[in-house]
């Protein structure tokens, strides 16, 4: 069976303001942004897809990935919404056409990320610049988390808990 990538990044740090679509990204949340892109950009696939929340942080933290990729999406509904089905329809789960990055917000995409783990996989908070890389065996409705990153470069390898004897 075919083996797809979805990586959620949650927005990096950004600034306190109104109105909260137009927020930016603070001196922190840049340099987080930052480091995320570089690790993800040693290591996604080239044809990645960017499916991106239309609130300026959101935006502004993809954009450090992005480079010249022109394939990119804005999603009014990766800030809209507050059903992760909603967006597992945009990615048409579960059948992914390509490695897809969504770039998006608390509470939206921890919760998108629980209802793709199951629930003893899944481990918690996800904090502001996380990048979570999953495995979604092609058709199947759950995925396996691979590995977590921050912008303070923490990295968990195969965060899941190991079964017990």
């Amino acid at each position: 069976m075919k083996t797809m990538e979805l990586f959620l990044w949650r927005h990096a740090d950004a600034l306190a303001g109104s109105p909260d679509a137009q927020r930016e990204l603070s001196p922190l949340g840049h340099e987080q942004a930052r480091r995320v892109a570089e690790w993800l950009m040693a290591r996604a696939p080239a044809d990645l897809r960017l499916l991106v929340s239309p609130a300026a942080r959101a935006r502004q933290t993809a954009a450090y990935f992005q480079g010249n990729k022109e394939d990119i999406q804005i999603c009014p509904q990766l800030y809209d919404s507050l059903s992760p089905d909603d967006i597992l329809t945009l990615l048409e789960w579960p059948f992914l056409a390509a490695p897809t990055l969504v770039v998006g917000h608390q509470p939206l995409i921890g919760a998108l990320a629980a209802r793709l783990l199951s629930d003893s996989s899944f481990p918690g908070a996800f904090r502001k610049s996380a990048l979570w890389c999953l495995h979604v065996e092609h058709g199947q409705n759950n995925a396996r988390l691979i590995q977590i990153v921050d912008g303070d470069m923490n990295l968990q390898p195969d965060s899941s808990p190991k079964p017990t004897t």
